[in-house]
């Protein structure tokens, strides 16, 4: 019988030959990622001194402060001063802070390959299987067991097959084709499970649009989500001088415990309505909701294509009396990229506010939480009750097209309803 993507990488990483879904195994772990909200703890470090514990191979460990950076009040501040002392003490080389969100960063620092298994104290972690690896987010207890030994046990997930073929019609982006995957298999229909992406559409897509897709696997209950590598993927990995791993791909023979075909062709800006990611409907039919904030960034809809899709939008044009629109770029890379081409002057000039790159209004912690009955439309990857800032507040998923066309008009748009005929993307 043969063998999926996730099963090989799983396998490799066990020392065995073949494993089978259900399976459980222990792996070893190619890299472990920690952030400043659930990483380096200070319980965390009590117990590796406790145990007598030395990090297994501090060069393996990546530990990021984006979540609470820039701190917003001296609590915040001393949870980054404690992660930035507790790598220093445990010489970790990769640590990164006022430099972007996690995910966007690991894959910009070669931190990633394909074929690799890597394990993160943030459940968007499986953003990193659009480079092909086997990625997925563990908590605070289970990476002490890491950093101590370098290993950890994994339940071989089933995989689902998710097929997209053709070309995606206009204005539609990948964050309307994840919300549709996401819409039809329910936030808890792969729970535990891999969702593999393959077909043409996804083939086609750039690196910045397949994270995109990777990230929000989660949000349908998945353990990883995981592309193909081919050479888009070995392009970007050249690009951001990284080895080009150990590439698998699935067999002709594998088991999947279903197959979701989404028909490309009838695919339309799409939302996620309030209180839930798979409460999922096209903008145009989701009503007249006015709202008073748009935020387009995050480790989920902040990179280079987003930003500069959003800003062909906004050229000519103001956001409406009233609204807040809030760029954050994903890291400090894209930030400089979309300076240096003009990005975030037209954004600018539309009348959006630039942030500083970080996690930021996403978690609501800071740089744009929203109040009691405001309405947020956002290009990040949940919209929970309180997500953002007050539980009384209501927030749509959206791409960064919808979001910018939603700030023009100052209500929920499809961008299709405002873009000009003739401008490029």
């Amino acid at each position: 019988m043969g063998m999926t993507m996730s099963e090989k990488i799983l396998a490799h990483g066990a020392g065995l030959d073949s494993v089978a879904a259900g399976e459980i195994v222990w792996v070893k772990v190619d890299g472990a990622m920690l952030d400043d909200i659930l990483g380096p703890r200070i319980e965390i470090a009590e117990k590796l001194d406790l145990l007598g514990a030395r990090i297994w191979d501090p060069d393996k460990v990546t530990v990021i402060s984006d979540h609470y950076t820039p701190p917003a009040n001296a609590k915040q501040a001393e949870i980054v001063k404690f992660t930035r002392e507790w790598s220093a003490e445990n010489k970790i080389k990769h640590y990164y802070e006022f430099s972007g969100p996690c995910h966007q960063l690991m894959v910009e620092h070669g931190r990633v390959a394909p074929g690799q298994i890597i394990v993160g104290t943030d459940s968007h972690t499986c953003t990193y299987g659009a480079l092909g690896a086997f990625s997925t987010g563990i908590g605070s207890t289970e990476m002490l067991g890491v950093l101590a030994t370098g290993e950890i046990w994994l339940k071989v997930p089933q995989s689902i097959k998710v097929c997209c073929e053709g070309q995606l019609p206009r204005l539609v982006m990948a964050k309307d084709v994840i919300l549709a995957v996401i819409g039809q298999l329910g936030h808890q229909g792969a729970t535990y499970q891999a969702l593999e992406f393959c077909g043409s559409t996804f083939a086609a897509m750039p690196i910045d649009e397949r994270l995109c897709v990777a990230n929000m696997a989660v949000e349908a209950g998945a353990k990883n989500g995981i592309f193909p590598c081919d050479a888009t993927t070995l392009t970007y990995l050249k690009q951001v001088q990284t080895p080009p791993g150990t590439p698998v791909s699935s067999d002709a023979d594998a088991v999947y415990s279903r197959t979701l075909n989404i028909d490309v062709a009838e695919l339309e800006p799409l939302c996620s309505c309030p209180h839930e990611v798979d409460n999922v409907t096209a903008i145009k039919n989701a009503g007249n909701v006015p709202i008073q904030q748009a935020y387009i960034g995050s480790c989920t809809g902040g990179r280079y294509h987003d930003l500069q899709a959003a800003a062909s939008l906004l050229r000519g044009k103001k956001i409406a009396a009233g609204i807040r629109l809030l760029i954050s770029p994903a890291s400090r890379t894209v930030w400089e990229q979309c300076a240096r081409d003009g990005i975030l002057t037209a954004l600018s000039e539309a009348g959006a506010t630039i942030l500083a790159a970080s996690c930021g209004a996403c978690l609501g912690v800071h740089s744009g939480a929203i109040g009691a009955g405001e309405v947020c439309v956002s290009s990040t990857n949940r919209n929970f009750i309180g997500r953002m800032g007050s539980k009384d507040g209501r927030i749509y998923l959206a791409s960064p097209l919808s979001v910018a066309a939603s700030a023009v008009t100052g209500r929920l748009t499809d961008p299709r309803e405002v873009w000009e005929e003739g401008a490029a993307l």
